[in-house]
C-alpha cells in the first residue's frame, strides 16, 4: 500500500506510470464503449473506406456485439459501484467511532488443503513403514495404524478438506480422542501414569504431523497469523478491502487522498455533514410520508423516532471521541445547538461560550545558534545568552568565548498565550571587582505563532549602549506547536455586527472545543483569553467577492447566520482556502465551498501565481477529478440505498473470507466485523436488514457445499427472529413487511438445511467435527420449529421431525456402506479370482457375470465383512456424533433424548442390514456351520452396548441362531459319544502328549483369536442326514514339541478332553446375552461333558482289569507304559472334570462330585488290581521257597546235592536269583510308576498298600511256618527281599509309620532269631545278614 505522505512528485510519477497502463474504462474516462482501437475487436462494428458499399452485420454478429456492450456496460456500472462503495468503507476504517475491533473471538485455526492433507498422509504412511527414526512401540503403531485407515484415508476427511472446514487441530483432537480409550484400556504399569503414556503418544504424533519441518518456523508462522486474525491495522485493513472490492493501488491512493483520509479533522466533519443529512433526510420522509412499508401502520412515527435516536446514537458517540486522537487535552463536551430539530432551542444560553471554556497551551522550543557581528570584545571574553517567554522561567545556554559564540542549546517552555513575546539577550561576564551583574550586549524580542518558519533565521539585535558593536546579530530557530484542539490560526482583517465591530486586522485561532463545538478567538498579545470570540454553530461559511469601503484584506469570505454574517479578509488565496476549509469542517454545513474560478483577478501577477497559492488538498482534489474520481469523493451518502450496498460489500467479505488461510465456517475476522460494524453504524444499516443479508449468504454457501458453523446461524436467525417478532432486548422496534417475508424464506430455507444436515450428519459433521456442531445444529433446529419467540415448541415435536431424519439417516448410511462394499468385493474380486489373471480383456467383465460367481460361502462373507462395517459406523456414531446428549462438563443438556433417538437410528439401521442377513443365511447349507462367526461378530459388539443390548436386532439374532446352536450341540453329543465308543474300541493305550491342559497359557504363533472357530464334528453321525466334516486326528503341532516332554492320557482320552474344551470353549465365547438359555446351554454341555467323562473312566477301568488279567504273574512282569497311560487317563479326567463339569450354581455341582467320586472308586480299584497283582507275583516266589521247608524229601535232596558239588565246583548261591528277580521286578515296576504316572497321590496311596500287603504276606508265610525251622536257603531269599523291599519302598518315600509295621517287625525278629540259629548250625550265612553293612550297601549299587 501507498504511504498517503508520500510526496507529490512520487505520487505524481506513480498515476501517470499507472494511467498509461490502465484502459479508458478503468481510469474512470467518459469514452464510449463503441470507441475502440483498431484490431481490439471493437464492440462498434467498422466500416471498411475501400469497398463501394458496406456490408450489413448479420443478426448473430449483431446480437453479440449488443451483449458484450451490455457486458461491458455492466462491469463498468459494477466497477463504479465498487469504487464508491470502497470510499464509504475508507472513511469507516479511518475515524471509526462507533466500533472497535473484537478481541474476545474465537481464534481460528489453519485450514488444511488437499496437498497438506496428502503430504499428512505420506508422513504417516512413512511412519507405519518405519521410514522414519521416531521409536515407538507396539501399542502406539496399532493406534496409528487405525488412525490413517480409519480416519486419515476416509473420504469423508477429503470432502471436509475440500470445503474448507478442516484444521490442524481438528485431527490432533480425534487423534487424541481416538487413543484416549486405547490408553484407558492398557494394564496399569507401576511408576507410569496413563497421563503419561498420553502425553508421550501426543508428543510422537506431533512428531510425525510435523515431519521435516522445524517447529521453531511452525511456531514463529502460527503466531504471525495469529495476530494478523486478532487485531489489523488501518493500512492492512484498507489492503483488506482493496482485494475485497478489486480497487487498485493507484485508485486507492487518488481516493485516499482526495478524501483527505489522514486529516482527523475533515473526517470528523465529513461525519457531521453525514449525520446532519440523515436528520434532514428524516424530516423529508416525516413531511412527505413516504415510509417503507411496515407490519402496522403506527410503525410509521415509530421509524422516524428510530431514524433521530440512531442520530442521536451516533452523535454522542462522537462526542465522546476525544478532539483529536493522540490529544491530551480533556475539553467540555457541548451538545450542538443550531441544530433545532434534536436540541431545544430553550437551551442555548446553557451551550453559549465563555471566553474561560477556550483554553489553549502551546508548546515552544526555542534554539540558540550563534551570534555575529561581535567584535568590540577581547577574543577569550565569556558570554552567553538568556532565553525567556513573556511571564515564564528564565534559561540560560553555557558559556562561550568572544571569538566563538556558537551555542545550539534548545530551551523548552509551555505558555497560554496564542502569541507569546520571546526574549533572548546576549550577556558578557563583567571583569571588574566590585561588578555584581553581567554586562548585557543585546536583546530580541520576537512574537512567534504556529504558523511561523521553523528553520532558524537570523535576527537583528538591539544593543545596549555599552555596546560599541552596533551590527550584532543572533541566529535562532523558534518552533511553536499546535495544539491539537487548535484547527488554524492566522491573521485576518475581520468585521461583524455584535462581535469585530471595528474592521481591523487580528490574530485569530480556530478552536475546537469538542467534537461539535468550534469558535473563532481574537488574541492580543501576551493574552491566553481570547479578546473576542464567535461560536460557529449555525454559520455557513463560503468565498465571497471583495466588499466595497473595506480596505486591508485582498481575499474576502464570510460566516453567515440569520440576522447576522461576519466578512473575514486574508492577504492571499492560499490562506483564504485553508481558513474556508478549516471553518467548512468546523460548522458542518452541507454546503461544500468552491473557490472561485476567475482567482487571477484577485491577483495582479495573473493565474500562474494563483495556481501556486492552491494548498495540496486542492491539487489532490484536482488530480482526482482528472482521472475520474470526484464524482465518488464528493457523493452525498445520504442519498445511495446503503442496504444495497451493504448487503455487496458482506456477500464480498463473506467470499474473500472463505477463501483465505484460515477454517472460519462463516466467522467474519474482527478486523472485518468492525468495519462492517461501523458501516451499519454510521450509515443506518438496518440490523435485522444485516443478519437477513448474512443468513442468505451462508445458507448459500452451505447449499453448495461450504461448512457453516450452525452457531453463527443461530446468532443471526435469533436476532432477526427476535426483530420480527417485536421482541428485541432493546426494545420494541419497527418491522417492515420485506424483512417479514425474507425473515420466513429464510426461516423455511434453513429448517430444510438443518433437517438435511441431521439426515446426513455422518457426512456434514464427519467424526464429530466442527466440534459441538451436531448439537448446535440441534439448538438451532428447536429455535428454528418455535412460531413465535416466545413460545417454545414442545419436545415431542422436535423429537418427531429429529426422528424422521434419523429413519432417513439409517437408510442413507446403510446404503452408503453397502455400496462401499460392494465396490471393496468387486476389486477383491478382480485380483482374487483366477478369471481375471487369464488376459487384460476380462477386466470388462460385467456386473452380472460377476453375480453368477457368487457362492453361499461368498455371499456370506460379503454379510461379516458388512457387519464389520455396520459395527464401525455404530461405534463412530456412539464415539463422535453423542455429545448432544451431554454438556461440556458431562451433565445432561436440554437433547438428553438425543441418546434415545440415536438408539432408534441404531435399531432402523440394524434391521435394514438384518434384511441382507437373513437373506444371507437362508441360502446357506444346514449342514454348514460357518456363520457362527457373523452371530459372535454381532453379539459381541452388541452385548457390550448398554442400548443395544437385548434390541429389536440382538432379539432377532438370538431367536435365528438359537435353534443353529441346540442343533449344534446335539450333534456334537452324538458325535462325541460315537468317537468314544469307537475310539477305545481301537485303543491301542500308547501315551501322548497333553495339549488341552495347557494350550490357554501358550503364546500361539501367528494365530488370529479374534473370532473363534468353530469346531468340526469328527465323525458322521448315526442316522442323520447331515455330512459331517471329519476332525482330523490329533496330533501335537510341531511347535508344541519344544514345550511338553512329559507323556499323558491315551490319544481317544485327549480327544476327547480336546472337543469338549473346544466346544466350551465355543459356547462360552459365543456370550449368548439372554441369561436364562445361556444358563440352559451351560448346564447342557457340563452334563454332557460329565457323562462322556464317566463313560472314559469306565472303559479306562475295564480296559485295566482286562490288561492286568492277561499279564504274567511271576517276577518276569513289567508295568507296562499302557498301564500307566490308563492311570494318566484318570488323573487327565479328574483334572478336565474340574473345568469340565463344574458349575458356579449351587445344586449343579452335583456334576462335578458324581464324576469326582467315580474318578476316586476307579482309581482305588485300579490300585487295589495292581497290588494284587504284585502281591500274586510274591506268592509265587515264597511257593518256590517252600519246597526247602523242614521235614520234606525235596529240602533234603536239594541239601545233600549242593554240599556234594560244592567240594569240586563253585557252586553258586542258591536261591538268589530268585531274589535277585524279585528285587529286579520290583525296583523297575517302581520306576515305571513313578516316571510314567503324573499324578504322586495314586503313586504314594499304590506304594503304601504295595508295601502293606506284601509285608502282609511274607508274615503270614512265617506264621504258618512257626514250628518249623528255616532253611538257610529260605533264610537268605527271604533276608535279601525284606531288606530290599524295606530300603527301596523307604526311598520311594513311603513314611515310616507305614515301613516300620507290627507286621514288619514280627517279620524281621524272626528272621534275626533264625539268622542266630543258622549261624550256630551251619557256621554262618555267607554274608547274608538282618544286619545293615556298608559292604551290603555296595552291593546292592
Amino acid at each position: 500500500m501507498l504511504d498517503p505522505s508520500s510526496s507529490e512528485e512520487e505520487s505524481d510519477g506513480l498515476v501517470e506510470e499507472e494511467s498509461k497502463e490502465a484502459t479508458a474504462p478503468q481510469a474512470g474516462s467518459r469514452v464510449s464503449p463503441s470507441r475502440t482501437s483498431d484490431g481490439s475487436g471493437g464492440l462498434a462494428p467498422s466500416s471498411s473506406r475501400g469497398s463501394a458499399r458496406p456490408t450489413s452485420p448479420s443478426p448473430s454478429a449483431a446480437s453479440e456485439e449488443k451483449e458484450d456492450l451490455e457486458k461491458l456496460q455492466r462491469e463498468e456500472e459494477d466497477r463504479k459501484k465498487k469504487l464508491q462503495l470502497y470510499v464509504f468503507v475508507m472513511r469507516c476504517i479511518a475515524y471509526p467511532f462507533n466500533a472497535k475491533q473484537p478481541t474476545d473471538m474465537a481464534r481460528r485455526q489453519q485450514k488444511i488443503s488437499k496437498q497438506q492433507l496428502q503430504q499428512t498422509k505420506d508422513r504417516f504412511q512413512a511412519f507405519l513403514n518405519g521410514d522414519t527414526q521416531i521409536v515407538a512401540d507396539e501399542a502406539f503403531i496399532n493406534a496409528v495404524q487405525s488412525y490413517y485407515e480409519v480416519f486419515l484415508k476416509s473420504d469423508r476427511v477429503a470432502k471436509m478438506v475440500q470445503s474448507g472446514g478442516f484444521s490442524a487441530s481438528d485431527c490432533r483432537d480425534v487423534f487424541k480422542r481416538h487413543i484416549e480409550k486405547r490408553v484407558r484400556s492398557l494394564p496399569e504399569i507401576d511408576g507410569l501414569s496413563k497421563e503419561t503414556v498420553l502425553s508421550s503418544w501426543m508428543a510422537k504424533f506431533d512428531t510425525i504431523y510435523r515431519g521435516d519441518e522445524d517447529p521453531r518456523k511452525a511456531q514463529q508462522r502460527m503466531t504471525a497469523s495469529a495476530a494478523s486474525e486478532l487485531i489489523l491495522s488501518k493500512d492492512q485493513l484498507y489492503e483488506m478491502f482493496q482485494n475485497i472490492l478489486g480497487i487498485k493501488k493507484f485508485e486507492h491512493q487518488l481516493l485516499y487522498q482526495a478524501c483527505q483520509l489522514d486529516n482527523l479533522d475533515e473526517q470528523a466533519a465529513q461525519i457531521r455533514r453525514e449525520l446532519d443529512g440523515r436528520l434532514q433526510m428524516a424530516d423529508q420522509i416525516a413531511r412527505g410520508g413516504k415510509f417503507p412499508k411496515f407490519v402496522s401502520k403506527d410503525m410509521e412515527a415509530m421509524y422516524i423516532e428510530e431514524l433521530k435516536s440512531s442520530v442521536n446514537q451516533l452523535m454522542a458517540n462522537l462526542e465522546s471521541m476525544p478532539v483529536s486522537k493522540g490529544g491530551e487535552f480533556k475539553l467540555q463536551k457541548l451538545k450542538r445547538g443550531h441544530n433545532t430539530s434534536i436540541i431545544d432551542m430553550g437551551q442555548e444560553d446553557e451551550n453559549t461560550l465563555s471566553k474561560s471554556d477556550v483554553v489553549l497551551s502551546f508548546t515552544l522550543e526555542v534554539v540558540i545558534m550563534e551570534v555575529q557581528g561581535l567584535k568590540s570584545l577581547a577574543p577569550n571574553r565569556i558570554v552567553y545568552c538568556t532565553m525567556e517567554v513573556e511571564g515564564g522561567e528564565k534559561l540560560q545556554t553555557d558559556q562561550a568565548e568572544a571569538s566563538k559564540p556558537t551555542w545550539g542549546t534548545q530551551g523548552d517552555f509551555t505558555t497560554t498565550h496564542p502569541l507569546p513575546a520571546v526574549k533572548v539577550k546576549l550577556f558578557t561576564e563583567s571583569t571588574g571587582v566590585l561588578a555584581l551583574e553581567d554586562k548585557e550586549l543585546g536583546r530580541v524580542v520576537l512574537h512567534p505563532t504556529p504558523n511561523s518558519p521553523k528553520q532558524s533565521e537570523l535576527h537583528k539585535m538591539t544593543v545596549t549602549k555599552a555596546c560599541p558593536d552596533q551590527d550584532l546579530r543572533i541566529k535562532l530557530a523558534i518552533r511553536m506547536d499546535k495544539p491539537q484542539n487548535m484547527k488554524h490560526c492566522g491573521y485576518l482583517w475581520a468585521f461583524g455586527k455584535n462581535v469585530w465591530k471595528r474592521w481591523k486586522k487580528r490574530f485569530f485561532v480556530l478552536v475546537q472545543v469538542s467534537q461539535y463545538t468550534f469558535a473563532m478567538c481574537s488574541y492580543r498579545e501576551k493574552k491566553s483569553e481570547p479578546q473576542e470570540l464567535l461560536q460557529l454553530d449555525g454559520y455557513t461559511v463560503d468565498y465571497s467577492d471583495p466588499q466595497p469601503g473595506l480596505d486591508g484584506g485582498r481575499a474576502f469570505f464570510n460566516a453567515v447566520k440569520e440576522g447576522d454574517t461576519v466578512i473575514f479578509a486574508s492577504d492571499d488565496e492560499q490562506d483564504r482556502i485553508l481558513w474556508v476549509q478549516a471553518m467548512y469542517r468546523a460548522t458542518g454545513q452541507s454546503h461544500k465551498p468552491v473557490p472561485p474560478t476567475q482567482v487571477q483577478k484577485l491577483n495582479s501577477k495573473g493565474g500562474a501565481s494563483a495556481q501556486m497559492d492552491a494548498p495540496i488538498s486542492q491539487f489532490y482534489a484536482d488530480r482526482a477529478q482528472k482521472h475520474g474520481m470526484d464524482e465518488f469523493i464528493s457523493a452525498n451518502p445520504c442519498s445511495y440505498d446503503h442496504a444495497s450496498l451493504f448487503e455487496m460489500v458482506q456477500r464480498l467479505t463473506l467470499d474473500h473470507r472463505l477463501n483465505d488461510t484460515f477454517c472460519c465456517l462463516g466467522w467474519f475476522s474482527p478486523g472485518q466485523v468492525f468495519v462492517l460494524d461501523e458501516y451499519c453504524a454510521r450509515n443506518g444499516v438496518r440490523g435485522c436488514h444485516r443478519h437477513l443479508c448474512y443468513l442468505r449468504d451462508l445458507l448459500e454457501r452451505a447449499e453448495s457445499g461450504a461448512i457453516i458453523d450452525p452457531t453463527l446461524l443461530h446468532y443471526s436467525f435469533a436476532f432477526c427472529a427476535s426483530h420480527v417478532h417485536g421482541n428485541r432486548p432493546d426494545g420494541l422496534s419497527t418491522v417492515k413487511v420485506d424483512e417479514k417475508e425474507r425473515f420466513e424464506d429464510i426461516k423455511e430455507r434453513l429448517r430444510v438445511i438443518l433437517e438435511n444436515q441431521i439426515v446426513n450428519f455422518r457426512y456434514c459433521f464427519p467424526f464429530g467435527r466442527p466440534e459441538g456442531a451436531l448439537k448446535a445444529t440441534l439448538s438451532l433446529l428447536e429455535r428454528v420449529l418455535m412460531k413465535d419467540i416466545v413460545t417454545p415448541v414442545p419436545p415431542e415435536e422436535v423429537k418427531g421431525v429429529i426422528r424422521k431424519c434419523l429413519e432417513q439417516a439409517a437408510q442413507l448410511n446403510y446404503q452408503r456402506i453397502k455400496e462401499y462394499a460392494k465396490i471393496e468385493g468387486k476389486r477383491r474380486e478382480m485380483y482374487e479370482h483366477p478369471v481375471f489373471c487369464l488376459a487384460s480383456q476380462v477386466m470388462d467383465l460385467t456386473i452380472q457375470n460377476v453375480g453368477r460367481l457368487v457362492t453361499p460361502a461368498k455371499k456370506l462373507e460379503e454379510t461379516i465383512r458388512l457387519a464389520e462395517l455396520v459395527i464401525e459406523v455404530l461405534q463412530q456414531n456412539q464415539e463422535h456424533h453423542a455429545e448432544a446428549a451431554v454438556t461440556s462438563s458431562g451433565d445432561q443438556s436440554a437433547f438428553a433424548w438425543w441418546t434415545d433417538l440415536m438408539v432408534e437410528h441404531a435399531e432402523n439401521f440394524l434391521a435394514l442390514y438384518a434384511i441382507d442377513m437373513d437373506a444371507a443365511l437362508e441360502i446357506q447349507s444346514p449342514e454348514s456351520w460357518d456363520s457362527f462367526p457373523l452371530f459372535q461378530l454381532l453379539n459381541d459388539f452388541l452385548r457390550t452396548d448398554y442400548h443395544l443390548c437385548n434390541g429389536k436386532f440382538h432379539k432377532h439374532l438370538q431367536d435365528l441362531y438359537a435353534p443353529l446352536v441346540v442343533r449344534y450341540v446335539d450333534l456334537m453329543e452324538s458325535s462325541i459319544a460315537q468317537s468314544i465308543h469307537k475310539g477305545f474300541e481301537r485303543e491301542s493305550w500308547e501315551p501322548v502328549k497333553s495339549l488341552t491342559s495347557n494350550l490357554p497359557n501358550v503364546n500361539l504363533p501367528n494365530v488370529n483369536l479374534q473370532i473363534p472357530k468353530v469346531p468340526n464334528l469328527p465323525v458322521p453321525v448315526a442316522g442323520l442326514s447331515v455330512n459331517l466334516p471329519t476332525m482330523p486326528s490329533f496330533s501335537t503341532p510341531s511347535w508344541m514339541a519344544a514345550i511338553y516332554d512329559s507323556d499323558n492320557g491315551s490319544g481317544t482320552s485327549e480327544d476327547l478332553f480336546w472337543k469338549l474344551d473346544a466346544l466350551q470353549t465355543f459356547i462360552r465365547d459365543l456370550h449368548w446375552p439372554e441369561e436364562e438359555f445361556a444358563k440352559h446351554l451351560e448346564s447342557r454341555i457340563k452334563l454332557m461333558s460329565s457323562n462322556m467323562i464317566e463313560n472314559c473312566v469306565k472303559r479306562t477301568r475295564m480296559a485295566f482289569e482286562s490288561k492286568l488279567a492277561k499279564s504274567s504273574k511271576s517276577t518276569d512282569f513289567r508295568i507296562s507304559p499302557t498301564l500307566c497311560t490308563m492311570f494318566n487317563v484318570m488323573v487327565d479326567a479328574k483334572d478336565q472334570s474340574a473345568k469340565l463339569c463344574a458349575m458356579e450354581m449351587g445344586q449343579e455341582k452335583q456334576f462335578h462330585s458324581q464324576i469326582d467320586e467315580l474318578i476316586e472308586e476307579s482309581v482305588k480299584d485300579m490300585i487295589q488290581l495292581l497290588v494284587a497283582k504284585f502281591v500274586a507275583i510274591l506268592e509265587g516266589v515264597l511257593a518256590k521257597i517252600s519246597r526247602y521247608d523242614e521235614g520234606t524229601l525235596f529240602s533234603s535232596f536239594l541239601s545233600f546235592t549242593v554240599k556234594a558239588a560244592s567240594k569240586y565246583v563253585d557252586v553258586p548261591k542258591p536261591g538268589m536269583d530268585v531274589a535277585d528277580g524279585y528285587v529286579t521286578f520290583v525296583r523297575h515296576s517302581q520306576d515305571m510308576l513313578r516316571d510314567k504316572v503324573n499324578e504322586e497321590v495314586y503313586i504314594e496311596r499304590l506304594f503304601d498298600q504295595w508295601y502293606t500287603a506284601t509285608m502282609n504276606l511274607l508274615g503270614t508265610w512265617l506264621t504258618e511256618r512257626m514250628d518249623q525251622q528255616l532253611h538257610v536257603y529260605q533264610l537268605k531269599i527271604l533276608i535279601r527281599i525284606t531288606k530290599k523291599k524295606y530300603r527301596d519302598f523307604r526311598l520311594q518315600g513311603v513314611l515310616d509309620s507305614t515301613l516300620n509295621s507290627k507286621m514288619y517287625d514280627t517279620v524281621r525278629n524272626r528272621l534275626t532269631v533264625e539268622e542266630a540259629t543258622a549261624s550256630v548250625r551251619e557256621g554262618g550265612m555267607q554274608g547274608i545278614s538282618m544286619k545293615d553293612s556298608d559292604e551290603e550297601d555296595e552291593e546292592d549299587d
